[in-house]
């Protein structure tokens, strides 16, 4: 016959059992995790597996494979320019912010030598990312212009003052209405395109 009494004492136990069950020697297990999305942050943090991945095992079972040693960031990257005696390497890193554009201006000159080599390498990528807006002859009128207002005349007088800085920092962070172009195009690139850039403000 159950009682009142064998009622309470059974609860009793069961209770007991839990808390026997959930008590650890660490105080840092959480025990069960129904949501271990809420405890390990995999989507965030590649370098951080949960799961061992087994066919990834030589870089401890992780899904992303670590960089080679000595591996330096893409805006970070050392480029050569020139041949022989006037050979020079720079490191081309630019963190001056979108909004600093004055700082560009009086800090930023073309670290590649004039030449007609990289004239003629300045118009192909010109042509390939710039034309479409500022036109062939940069005089603003690409086809894209023709809807996209407010493109500027190279050659026009409040244009021709724009210096290396100027340039170079408005194909990086864009400017306006122009979209920036720092993800799509090299530094060593933009400096070519600021080099065209120059002459096409020549007229």
């Amino acid at each position: 016959m159950i009682t009142k009494h064998t009622s309470v004492a059974t609860l009793a136990v069961i209770g007991l059992l839990f808390v026997g069950t959930s008590c650890t020697d660490s105080h840092n297990d959480t025990g069960v995790v129904y949501a271990p999305q809420m405890y390990e942050p995999v989507g965030y943090e590649p370098y951080k597996q949960v799961r061992a991945n087994p066919i990834n095992a030589r870089e401890h079972g992780l899904n992303m494979r670590l960089p080679a040693q000595g591996t330096v960031a893409r805006p970070n990257y050392h480029t050569t320019f020139g041949e022989g005696a006037n050979k020079t390497t720079d490191l081309m890193m630019y963190n001056i912010p979108a909004d600093s554009i004055g700082i560009a201006e009086r800090v930023l000159t073309n670290p590649i030598a004039d030449s007609e080599k990289t004239q003629a390498e300045g118009q192909v990528l010109y042509t390939r990312y710039c034309s479409h807006c500022h036109g062939a002859t940069g005089k603003g009128d690409g086809p894209v212009a023709a809807q996209y207002k407010g493109v500027p005349n190279y050659s026009a007088d409040a244009y021709k003052t724009m210096n290396d800085g100027h340039i170079f920092h408005v194909i990086t962070h864009g400017k306006g209405r122009m979209w920036p172009h720092g993800s799509q195009i090299t530094p060593e690139d933009r400096w070519k395109i600021v080099q065209y850039v120059h002459k096409l403000q020549q007229g």
